[in-house]
């Protein structure tokens, strides 16, 4: 099964975030099949946040792939400012 998920990079204490779209059975940090946006949650000032490729997580979605309730979560997040 094809899924959507969080690849964790940065050092101690400054996590980073990769979204990824990968096989199930690989590893957290892994091989992946496509890197579809990331994710900065200690980002400060004019630094970004979240970036999505949402046409890539729609093809994604439509073939079959699942994504994880934190990369949802961030989906309605980045849809939401798009259209806001």
């Amino acid at each position: 099964m094809v899924v959507i998920r969080l690849s964790r990079g940065g050092s101690k204490a400054r996590p980073f975030f990769n979204i990824v779209v990968t096989d199930k059975r690989v590893r957290r940090d892994g091989a992946f099949i496509e890197r579809v946006g990331f994710y900065n949650p200690t980002a400060r000032g004019a630094e970004e946040t979240l970036r999505l490729a949402l046409d890539r997580i729609t093809y994604w979605k439509g073939v079959g792939a699942q994504a994880s309730d934190t990369v949802e979560r961030l989906i309605k997040q980045a849809t939401a400012k798009a259209v806001a």
